[in-house]
């Protein structure tokens, strides 16, 4: 809030008494708040020019600032404005974080608590969740599709602690992601053919490595013809396809009751005849669900934290454990390798810059606890090139007239060759 006595802060008085007499709701009516804050605006700067008011400044800086505050997230607005800035983090009221091109900044922005307290509480007004003592974290969106995670105390040390995720999503095609110098244009192609054939593919890598945009990009190669169900935490894909339904998980109410977890959306997805499931993010049991899905003959694609390919892999073989003590090895294992057909792994660079690293390949052969992979495209002196792997199911990218070969970039007699070493070099694989 501005000083008392500055005009800001008798604008901003005006303001919300003149919202409160016109019955405005301030997140729903954005339009005209904006007319009202310079309607009260131009009326403070003709009274001031024949009185004693305080002067007012420069008139678009103190329009912006009233309606930050009436309007907006106060001094976390501008950075929730800024297209560059990737997450805003609160570790205290007097340490505001941004982060931006992958790089953490400090910023001068100070908060008292009281402040920080009111702005949670405005930013989860949309949400219908709630943090307290009986809730002492909470994952919301915001009205802008950033993602919001609070925790209090006493589960933090003392102050409330924030994070908002923006949803920047800097390409919505794979070919834009090529402009960004995210991946190759070989292997965006053949990313293209395997989601048009209909191969399950997994995307991994860790905290704000892309996963979510890359994600979005292999959904939209995507036929148009088919029917999208899309289950989240929150909602952040945004799927550029005609038939889509999208669901997101729910926290329980004020009595204990009414939570939706990711697990039940997985089953309540395949009731509602999908051609194709996608699931944001794959954390727990629920990846038992979805290979469960995916093994059905169900195509789909979900994300995963992981430092590489196999260790995605890793994971995919024992997420499913935590369903139940019935649930074992020897049931996950060959599961796994029969329903993931790619693991599409993405990275960040020191720099900031998001690039695909490796697109491995499951050929659905185990051996004991051994999942046998094939590298498709790694990375050598930091650049995606061309392995000697060759992905399952060569039949569906026939059926839907891709050949493969052509794809890939090879010559006639190289299939044959590509599968019997992929196969030589997984037999002798780490066990998963």
């Amino acid at each position: 809030m501005p000083n008392a006595g500055s005009a800001a802060e008798i604008i901003d008085d005006e303001v919300r008494q003149l919202i409160r007499r016109r019955g405005v709701d301030p997140f729903l009516d954005a339009g005209r708040i904006r007319s009202l804050v310079r309607e009260v605006v131009l009326d403070y700067e003709d009274r001031a020019a024949s009185s004693s008011l305080p002067p007012m400044g420069d008139r678009e800086q103190a329009e912006r600032a009233v309606l930050d505050e009436v309007a907006g997230f106060g001094p976390l607005q501008r950075y929730l404005d800024d297209p560059e800035i990737e997450e805003i983090w609160v570790n205290e009221p007097g340490k505001v974080f941004i982060a931006r091109r992958g790089r953490s900044e400090l910023t001068t922005t100070i908060l008292s608590t009281s402040a920080l307290a009111d702005l949670v509480e405005r930013m989860l007004r949309t949400s219908g969740r709630r943090v307290d003592l009986s809730q002492p974290f909470v994952d919301a969106m915001m009205p802008d599709g950033s993602r919001l995670h609070v925790v209090i105390p006493d589960i933090t040390r003392a102050h409330l602690a924030v994070n908002i995720r923006k949803f920047v999503l800097q390409a919505y095609h794979l070919d834009e992601l090529i402009d960004l110098g995210t991946i190759t244009p070989p292997a965006a192609r053949f990313l293209e053919a395997a989601v048009a054939a209909g191969l399950n593919v997994v995307v991994s890598g860790g905290t704000q490595a892309g996963k979510t945009t890359l994600l979005n990009c292999l959904c939209a190669a995507i036929p148009a013809r088919e029917r999208v169900i899309s289950v989240e935490e929150v909602f952040e894909l945004r799927i550029p396809l005609p038939d889509v339904v999208s669901m997101q998980t729910r926290q329980p109410n004020l009595e204990g009751n009414g939570a939706i977890p990711l697990r039940r959306l997985v089953k309540e997805a395949l009731r509602m005849r999908p051609s194709r499931i996608i699931v944001g993010e794959v954390r727990q049991e629920e990846a038992l669900d979805l290979l469960i899905a995916l093994n059905s003959g169900l195509p789909g694609m979900c994300s995963i934290h992981a430092n590489s390919a196999r260790e995605a892999v890793i994971k995919l073989c024992t997420l499913p454990l935590l369903a139940g003590d019935n649930i074992g090895h020897a049931f996950v294992v060959p599961t796994v390798a029969s329903s993931v057909d790619l693991i599409v792994h993405i990275g960040s660079e020191p720099s900031g810059q998001r690039r695909v690293r490796e697109i491995v390949a499951l050929s659905g052969r185990t051996e004991g606890d051994v999942v046998e992979t094939s590298d498709i495209f790694h990375s050598r002196d930091g650049v995606l090139v061309r392995a000697d792997g060759f992905p399952p199911h060569a039949d569906r990218f026939a059926r839907i007239g891709i050949e493969l070969v052509s794809v890939l970039g090879m010559s006639a007699d190289e299939p044959a060759i590509a599968r019997h070493t992929a196969a030589g070099r997984a037999s002798s694989g780490q066990p998963w």
